[in-house]
């Protein structure tokens, strides 16, 4: 009887699975699909796991993603239940599929967290200087990796870590919730991911990544729970996600000084659409700091954020190197917020003292439309270097109700660029085009990774 019983979980289990289905066009363009639906098939209990939420199921995770990788991959799924584990590995061709009522929960044991090399790119832990803490789920140089359910949870258990942070007790850096190292071909999707103990959700080094309508959920006074940071990606997609976070909704990145500038992979080619944030003390859409491999070619529409800091933060400085350029966006409402748009170039953090004091971040061609704010603080802070102007800047279609304050509305200092339809109206160094102004550009053209299609599996 409990084995016809299992059997129809799982097939109920594969009828629920999403799955990509690739067009012809966009294969040959480089956007390949993951696949969800796998022939090999597993419960985490038939592993001897207990999901009691005391129990640990360390062994039972890493023993049935192992058995799954023998067969060349394979679907692990999580029934209703508390598992807790430590961190584990994933593996290629692997889907792992969380049920209605699953909670995967991260061990908050020290012990069970070795230390692993930092990111090339970044030269050290984000926090501390040398390794940092393994990352709760993980992978590297894997390909059609996905992770989806009917929501199911992944709980990084993070107060912990946070504990701390703030009373400065760890040595090393904090891992993040889910990382994945120089890999392709991955979904996340129908998924909500909680408490982590500092980054959520981290591609590195990957191409081909989508992130569909995943909930990420952060104590909005937890330190740096960013929610999702493709960092040195190509082709991203990012949609239809919901995001309350103690750092940034969305961080786009590419290393860390003259180690992401050695590294030379830029974050490219990345879309952002119906997106719903909180973030009380950081952006919306934040492009760096960490950004000296380059951002380029970032399309990002139809965002609506509450009770958040700056609408979309362009983050840098001497000694980044780097470029932000080609950044798009258009159609954003915000109710609440301290600036609409915020560029700096005055991050001073750096991983260690060698860093290039002459490399200087090219910004140019920011085009900002269709911006809609209510209880606004100011609407734009932009401040450039005396000898590194932003330029290329075009703000459009906007309107900005603003509450009382000693604050400047527009603080303009070393850009260049131009507005139309702007209200309040604009600083001088952005020039007014006036009645006859066009809106800032936004492409026509569809990134490869646009046009994958999330359909049902065929059963």
């Amino acid at each position: 009887m409990a084995s016809v019983l299992q059997n129809k979980l799982v097939t109920l289990c594969l009828l629920a699975l999403l799955c990509f289905v690739s067009t012809a066009e966009s294969t040959r363009k480089g956007a390949s699909v993951p696949k969800p639906c796998r022939p090999n098939t597993a419960n985490i209990k038939d592993f001897g796991a207990v999901g009691d939420g005391k129990t640990s199921n360390t062994a039972a995770f890493k023993k049935a993603v192992a058995e799954l990788a023998k067969k060349g991959g394979g679907m692990l799924v999580i029934p209703p239940g508390k598992w807790l584990t430590g961190p584990f590995n994933l593996t290629s061709h692997f889907t792992l599929f969380l049920d209605k009522g699953a909670v995967i929960l991260a061990s908050t044991d020290m012990k069970d967290y070795p230390l692993i090399a930092p990111l090339k790119s970044y030269g050290r832990g984000r926090d501390e200087p040398g390794p940092r803490y393994s990352n709760f789920i993980f992978g590297s140089n894997l390909t059609d990796v996905v992770i989806t359910g009917n929501n199911g949870t992944i709980d990084g258990q993070g107060q912990m870590w946070w504990d701390k942070y703030h009373a400065d007790q760890l040595k090393y850096t904090r891992g993040y919730l889910f990382e994945l190292m120089y890999s392709d071909n991955i979904l996340v999707s129908n998924v909500t991911f909680v408490n982590s103990p500092s980054w959520n959700l981290h591609p590195v080094y990957c191409k081909n990544v989508i992130f569909s309508g995943v909930t990420v959920l952060a104590p909005t006074d937890s330190p740096n729970t960013d929610g999702i940071d493709p960092d040195s990606c190509t082709e991203v997609r990012i949609e239809d996600c919901y995001v309350v976070s103690g750092d940034d909704c969305i961080a786009i990145k590419s290393g860390w000084d003259e180690y992401g500038i050695a590294v030379a992979m830029p974050s490219q080619n990345i879309s952002v659409r119906r997106l719903t944030c909180i973030s009380p003390t950081s952006a919306v859409i934040a492009l760096g700091s960490e950004m000296s491999g380059g951002i380029q070619n970032i399309r990002i529409e139809d965002v609506t954020a509450i009770n958040s800091e700056s609408g979309i933060r362009i983050k840098s400085g001497v000694g980044r190197g780097g470029f932000v350029k080609n950044i798009f966006l258009r159609d954003m409402k915000l109710y609440t917020i301290k600036w609409l748009f915020w560029m700096t170039s005055n991050y001073g953090q750096h991983p260690d003292d060698k860093f290039d004091p002459k490399a200087l971040p090219e910004v140019t061609g920011i085009n900002y439309s269709n911006v809609y704010a209510e209880n606004a603080t100011m609407v734009a802070r932009l401040d450039g270097l005396q000898n590194d102007h932003y330029k290329g800047i075009c703000i459009s279609n906007v309107t900005a109700k603003m509450i009382p304050s000693d604050l400047p509305l527009w603080n303009c200092t070393n850009v260049e660029g131009v507005s139309n339809h702007v209200t309040p109206k604009p600083c001088d160094l952005l020039r007014d085009q006036g009645p006859s102004g066009k809106p800032c550009a936004f492409p026509t053209a569809t990134l490869a990774i646009d046009k994958v299609p999330i359909t049902q599996c065929p059963f």
